[in-house]
């Protein structure tokens, strides 16, 4: 089972990005999926959350720009980040915390690569 991230790349402050992550592999569903993102000398900090039956959970520091979003049909997880401030530049990580495989076999605190956000004029 794999993660892939896309989306980030530089845009002005104030402006928008879609990330997009998809889960492949042998998947039969997938619990909580999740975005983080690690700035130069911070440490990772989870940025939303969203359950399998669609309950969202953000950090405090998004005041309401962000949104994620899943789709299980393609077994995507997005997040739609509005107003982004230069403080939002880091590399953003979709994590699966648990994922169940068509084998019945489970996967645990999965990681994809990570897409680098740059918020600056």
């Amino acid at each position: 089972v794999q993660l892939q991230a896309s989306g980030g790349g530089l845009v002005q402050p104030g402006g928008s990005l879609r990330l997009s992550c998809a889960a492949s592999g042998n998947i039969a569903s997938i619990n909580v999926m999740g975005w983080y993102r690690q700035a130069p000398g911070k440490q990772r900090e989870l940025v939303a959350s969203i359950t399998k039956g669609g309950r969202a959970n953000y950090a405090d520091f998004v005041e309401g720009r962000f949104t994620i979003s899943r789709d299980d049909a393609e077994i995507t997880v997005y997040l739609q980040m509005n107003n982004l401030r230069p403080e939002d530049t880091a590399v953003y990580y979709c994590n699966a915390d648990r994922i169940l495989r068509s084998d019945f076999r489970y996967e645990y605190d999965t990681w994809g690569q990570g897409t680098l956000v740059t918020v600056s004029s």
